[in-house]
């Protein structure tokens, strides 16, 4: 029973070949069609070789062209970002410049500077009294009533105006 066929040890490197538990009955119908089916698969697999290369290829290149779609709208998003960052920075540089220009008129509007700038530069000095004159004006009313007579439209609808003519109005 050591070598039998039951022997579920091996002690051999090789594993050991199953043996069938019967054997297939040869017939001579059997090898005639298994010709004919061997013909017809041999025509069979090239179509079906090339309808599965046709879907493998169709798949990646599917694949390939959502993956260039993908990194081109992501080329379009940071594109627009850097732009959007870009005017971020100059609009902050242009409200420094406005604020400090705002400052610059601040200060430039103080009386006391347009009076030093008068004295200095234009060589203005402040009124004597002897420099005032005095007007007297008559204290008439300059006003003129209106002399044409205003017409107001009616706003009225039809309706409304055939009322009135009815009326009397």
């Amino acid at each position: 029973m050591a070598n039998g066929r039951y022997n579920r040890y091996q002690y051999e490197t090789s594993p050991r070949k199953l043996e069938p538990e019967y054997e297939p009955i040869k017939s001579p119908y059997s090898k005639k069609k298994s010709s004919t089916l061997k013909q017809k698969e041999q025509k069979v697999k090239p179509q079906r070789h090339l309808k599965s290369n046709v879907k493998v290829v169709g798949s990646v290149l599917l694949i390939f062209a959502s993956l260039f779609v993908i990194s081109y709208r992501n080329s379009l998003i940071n594109e627009s970002f850097n732009e959007n960052e870009s005017l971020k920075s100059n609009l902050a540089a242009l409200e420094k410049e406005n604020e400090q220009l705002r400052v610059n008129l601040e200060n430039s509007l103080n009386l006391n500077n347009i009076e030093k700038l008068a004295e200095e530069k234009l060589g203005m000095q402040k009124l004597d009294n002897s420099q005032k004159i005095y007007v007297s004006l008559d204290k008439k009313d300059y006003v003129e009533p209106a002399s044409e007579e205003i017409i107001m439209e009616d706003n009225t609808n039809w309706f409304e105006k055939f009322l009135n003519t009815l009326l009397g109005k």
